[in-house]
């Protein structure tokens, strides 16, 4: 059951922030945090492609199932596509612009996804800084991904201070001093009757921020918590606890609409061996002959640990918004644009 099918509409919503204001705060929080996000984890800025070509299997398919916007290319005769995401393509530029370990790149990903069910979170255009870095084999357990987590962490709080002090009226920070680690089938454990995205709620309710870790692999009643594709997180191997996957997602409770929010997406990449389990389970053994998994079979790509973390939502979070609209210009139904009017909510 997909959680995102109707408008959220807080009561007594007010913007705290008008359009210029607003506008300003954007730029701030866009400009600062990348500057920040890079001296923590040791990347460089490079320039991303908005379209790949189609045929290489460098596009991120996330779930699995979204499609991506093609178009032919008249004067090559190839297709090409918008990217979903720069999952894939991070990894190949580590290896060709000659990153070594603990070194890692980040860039301003900029994607259409037309599948999305339009709501409070989520648009066509999706902006996030998209990062990767070059790890060890021996980087590659749960006890590194948490040592990544907690230095992004401490961006993100960070962040959030400054925010608050240079926007005031954005009120008092939400987040607390450390974020909580959990894992998929612990939440499954605590909470069985609930959905995925009611136990985000229930655990972020609790602890205010929590990362989640093992989405991917089925749980006990054979289902994932979450989507994810099957060539780029590793989901599958399993750490000295038993638990599967070494990847997770980063969210945070959001009073203003009495919810979790996920602000980040991430995990150690898969390797050769991981990559042939994860494509078999999904049946799609059959991506191996394309280019980047080619590559990768053949260790011709590095280790790596990489995500993406939502521009808007960012801004979103910090500036207390109800709406990504209310800080990113986009398409919505004219029956969104009516309701969010009838609740104060301005899109843009």
């Amino acid at each position: 059951m997909e959680r995102y099918q109707t408008l959220l509409t807080p009561k007594h919503y007010s913007p705290l922030m008008d359009v210029r204001e607003t506008e300003r705060g954007i730029q701030f929080i866009k400009g600062e945090f990348q500057k920040h996000l890079a001296a923590a984890l040791n990347l460089n800025r490079v320039s991303a492609p908005i379209a790949v070509l189609g045929r290489t299997g460098i596009n991120d398919t996330l779930n699995g199932v979204e499609k991506p916007v093609d178009f032919m290319i008249r004067n090559m005769d190839e297709k090409g596509e918008i990217v979903q995401s720069l999952a894939k393509w991070k990894r190949q530029a580590l290896a060709e612009y000659g990153f070594q370990d603990g070194e890692g790149l980040y860039t301003d990903m900029n994607a259409i996804r037309p599948e999305e069910n339009l709501d409070n979170l989520h648009s066509i255009y999706v902006d996030q800084w998209d990062w990767e870095r070059v790890i060890r084999p021996g980087d590659r357990s749960m006890e590194f991904l948490r040592r990544i987590v907690d230095a992004i962490y401490a961006v993100l709080r960070d962040m959030e201070q400054t925010v608050c002090r240079m926007f005031p009226k954005t009120g008092p920070c939400l987040l607390p001093d450390r974020i909580f680690f959990v894992h998929s089938e612990e939440l499954e454990d605590r909470f069985p009757d609930l959905l995925p995205w009611e136990r985000e709620d229930a655990i972020c309710r609790e602890k205010g921020s929590v990362f989640v870790a093992g989405i991917g692999a089925p749980l006990k009643n054979g289902m994932p918590h979450d989507g994810r594709a099957a060539d780029y997180d590793d989901w599958i191997t399993e750490g000295p606890d038993g638990k599967k996957g070494l990847n997770g997602d980063i969210l945070v409770w959001y009073p203003v609409l009495e919810r979790a929010f996920e602000l980040s997406s991430m995990g150690i990449r898969v390797d050769r061996h991981s990559l042939m389990k994860q494509l078999d389970l999904r049946g799609e053994s059959h991506k191996l002959r394309l280019d980047f998994h080619q590559r990768l079979m053949k260790d011709r790509l590095p280790l790596t640990i990489g995500g993406g973390i939502g521009q808007s939502r960012l801004c979103m979070f910090y500036l207390r918004k109800a709406h990504i609209g209310e800080v990113q210009a986009g398409i919505w139904p004219d029956e969104m644009r009516q309701k969010c009017r009838k609740s104060n909510i301005f899109l843009l």
